[in-house]
Formats: structure tokens, sequence, C-alpha cells
């Protein structure tokens, strides 16, 4: 392991961590709306919000897939060290990091079943930009309709379509994060 795999880390665990939660919860609350996270400091290539939402949201217990350039050393060392979480492939992940081609194909990974649709998993796509523009978004958490940057639409359209089943997604870039459950309509503009 690595000496890096130890710095960048939440600086005050409880308040950050807290302060993270609350900032990703809200994303998900409200579809397209896009947050600030901060707080870490995880090494290249993962973004500052993606690095704070795996240390929020991922532990022994949490199985997680990093894909594409972010499977590299050091930030496997560093997801080890801060969170425990194993890293699994596709098929065992309930979180995901990557950007999205490297993610690429969906249906590898976990969408939950008719009995426990909470067990599907969560990607985190690692955004060039995220802006309020983009496909038009429906749906709970959005008051009329939201818009929001997105790689594609046929993806998220398809995986809508799936609900209760489908995939859960963060977006990041930087500081930033936006959020769209496998309940939000995405349509193009």
């Amino acid at each position: 392991m690595q000496a890096e795999a130890l710095d960048g880390g939440f600086a005050d665990g409880p308040i950050d961590a807290a302060r993270a939660f609350r900032a990703a919860m809200s994303a998900m609350a409200r579809p397209g709306r896009i947050e600030r996270l901060a707080g870490a400091a995880p090494p290249a290539p993962l973004s500052r919000a993606a690095g704070a939402l795996i240390l929020t949201l991922c532990d022994p217990e949490t199985p997680v897939h990093l894909a594409g350039a972010h499977d590299a050393a050091a930030l496997r060392d560093w997801i080890t060290f801060h969170t425990g979480a194993p890293l699994v492939g596709a098929e065992d992940a309930m979180f995901a990091i990557g950007d999205w081609d490297a993610l690429q194909p969906l249906d590898a990974y976990r969408v939950g079943t008719s009995d426990y649709p909470d067990r599907a998993a969560t990607l985190i796509v690692e955004m060039p930009a995220l802006a309020a523009q983009g496909a038009r978004l429906t749906g709970p958490g959005i008051k009329e309709s939201a818009h929001l940057s997105l790689p594609e639409t046929a993806a998220f359209r398809r995986n809508a379509a799936q609900f209760p089943l489908g995939l859960d997604f963060f977006l990041t870039c930087g500081d930033q994060v936006a959020a769209l459950p496998r309940s939000t309509c995405v349509e193009d503009i």
C-alpha cells in the first residue's frame, strides 16, 4: 500500500460525512439538482465529489467495482484503507465508479429483484461537466421538470422502464454531484 492511500480522507469524519450524506440524499431526492460535495481528496482519477460519496456510502459490507481508468492501484488502496469496501466485478457490485463508457454494459449490474428492488447497484458516473441543461427530467422529487446534462438518454429511459427495478446513478464532476434515481423519466429535448 502506498503512502498516498492514507491521505485524502475526511478531515473531520463525523461532520464531513454528515454533510456529504445530506448532499447525496438531497441530490437523490431532487433529481437533476446539482449539489456541492467536498471534504475528500482522493487520488486521480476520482473526483472530490465521487470520493466523498465513497467515504460516506461504502463500508466493509459494500462491494465496489472500479471501471476503466478508475481501476488503478492508488485508488484501490485508498478505498480499501478508508472504507474497507471489497473490490469486486460489475456483477457483484453495490457501487460502481467510472466514466460512462467504462461502466458499459449497464446490464452487467444488479437491478434488484421483485422481492428486493433495493438490492440494485448504484453507479457513480464521472462526467467531464455537469450542467442544468440538456435532457428533460420528470418524476418524483421534480416539481414540473428539470434539465441535466447526461452522457446519453436512451439508457436512462430503458432503466426507468424497469421501475421498481433498475439502477440508480450519481453523476459527479469536481466537487459537484447530481443524481438520477431509477424512478426518473428522461426525455430528449
